[in-house]
């Protein structure tokens, strides 16, 4: 089989082509910059009502997306499969695994519904000013119950990155993207939604590009190329086997996400201005982190290729190379937020509004401590996605766990809150409030990016195989 990314110049050499990396990147950067476009929107429109609804939506965004993280793990496993089967010439077992990751959302529908429903009841017990709580559960409920549609595309997309077609990923991305902004609009104002209509557009949009995905997916081409059409029916075991390894990778997800969830609600808790304050900066940020997943999941691509065309040894090469090329973007173009900061953060806020002025101040506070963890969380990522691609998921998810829960959520909360705030009274309380916690967050993402390269750098991964 051939290997990707592979050339040999004149005198015989091997070299890593950069551009064959770059041509599958550049794609998978451009779908993650539609992604952040469509957060951005949903913040943007979502700001237009208040700063409170800003923060209604902060406390919960992340919780809620961790949630449907772990409900969706068996559709996050399709790259890893597409990319692996792909690289050992098995094209109909790529095209399998998309439809048992179909299959696997389908079963778990009762599920995603249940979240949906008893997160009215999680978010009650927050401690959060009421009006907050009301519109943090009226966003939550049409976004996780309502979540299938995005499990189901994602998992569609994931085939199409496998295989090494970005394009196809971009444009149905791109497409969810400008129906989601009309559909804000439709949903929030001209209806009358309000913080609902945002979860409820983001439905409709994900199921507008699942339809879309099925349609290339199901086309002539992949038909007869991939046998799409006829690989759908249920395969058992292998439905069990892409469970076990999507789990894990939807559980690192869910725990980095988890911990990011709940240090959103201490600042909400904190006060509206830090929780808003920090939704805008996350927001922001994307700008780097999005594309810096584009780059990582190229890694995912390309590692597993390599693997399924039985060379580890140059999946290692490809992975090294991958996560140097994360770093130095993430940390460049942080940089570069943090600059421009007294531009970008006006953007996102209503200037009517009485409690934009503070929610500005400390924005631009927190834009550089956001900054400093761009090239360490660039790391994380690199390392993290090419051993996904490697099918090594059970130990990276259990070191994430054990970093956001154990070292993370604590140190947040001693640096946050002040003595006589907070949820853990036998914890030290520092009181360093928003920029307390921030600094707890570089110290998370430090200890990842550590973890996962030191795992990657094992090389233990080499000792996974799938079928």
């Amino acid at each position: 089989m051939n290997v990707p990314a592979r050339r040999v110049d004149a005198a015989g050499r091997i070299h890593v082509d950069l551009q064959v990396i770059i041509a599958l990147a550049l794609p998978l950067v451009a779908n993650s910059a539609v992604q952040m476009v469509l957060n951005l929107t949903d913040v943007w429109f979502v700001g237009r009502l208040s700063t409170r609804a800003l923060a209604a939506v902060s406390s919960v965004h992340w919780l809620a997306i961790a949630v449907v993280m772990v409900l969706s793990g068996i559709g996050i496993a399709v790259q890893t499969i597409a990319a692996q089967s792909y690289g050992a010439g098995r094209r109909a077992r790529a095209a399998q695994s998309a439809w048992i990751a179909l299959w696997g959302v389908l079963l778990a529908l009762p599920l995603f519904l249940g979240a949906g429903l008893g997160g009215l009841k999680l978010i009650a017990r927050f401690g959060l000013p009421q009006d907050i709580a009301t519109m943090a559960g009226q966003f939550w409920l049409p976004r996780v119950a309502g979540s299938p549609f995005g499990a189901a595309c994602w998992a569609m997309l994931g085939f199409f990155n496998g295989i090494g077609r970005p394009r196809i990923t971009l444009l149905v991305t791109a497409v969810m993207a400008l129906s989601n902004a009309f559909l804000n609009e439709l949903f929030i104002f001209r209806l009358g939604f309000g913080v609902g209509g945002s979860g409820i557009a983001t439905t409709v949009a994900q199921a507008l590009g699942l339809a879309l995905a099925l349609g290339f997916f199901l086309g002539d081409d992949y038909r007869s190329r991939y046998r799409t059409h006829l690989t759908w029916r249920p395969h058992w075991n292998r439905l069990g086997q892409q469970f076990r390894l999507g789990l894990p990778m939807g559980l690192l997800w869910a725990a980095d996400l988890i911990g990011m969830a709940i240090f959103q609600i201490m600042m909400v808790q904190l006060d509206a201005a830090a929780g808003a304050a920090t939704q805008m900066v996350m927001v922001i940020t994307a700008i780097a982190y999005m594309p810096g997943v584009g780059i990582a999941l190229a890694g995912t691509t390309l590692v597993g290729q390599a693997i399924g065309a039985g060379d580890s040894a140059w999946a290692f090469r490809l992975g090294n190379r991958v996560v140097l090329m994360a770093a130095v973007y993430m940390g460049g173009v942080g940089l570069l937020l943090a600059l421009s900061g007294p531009w970008l953060l006006p953007l996102f806020l209503n200037a009517q509004d009485a409690g934009a002025p503070p929610v500005l101040a400390l924005g631009l506070k927190i834009l550089w401590l956001a900054a400093a963890y761009q090239f360490f969380d660039g790391i994380n990522l690199g390392s993290g996605f090419c051993l996904r691609g490697a099918a090594d998921a059970v130990v990276p998810a259990v070191a994430v766990l054990g970093a956001s829960w154990l070292l993370f959520v604590p140190l947040a909360h001693m640096l946050i809150f002040a003595p006589g705030q907070g949820w853990l009274p036998l914890l030290p309380h520092l009181g360093y409030g928003a920029l307390g916690g921030w600094t707890a967050v570089v110290v998370y993402v430090l200890t990842v990016a550590l973890a996962l390269l030191v795992r990657w750098r094992s090389r233990k991964w080499q000792r996974i195989h799938i079928q």
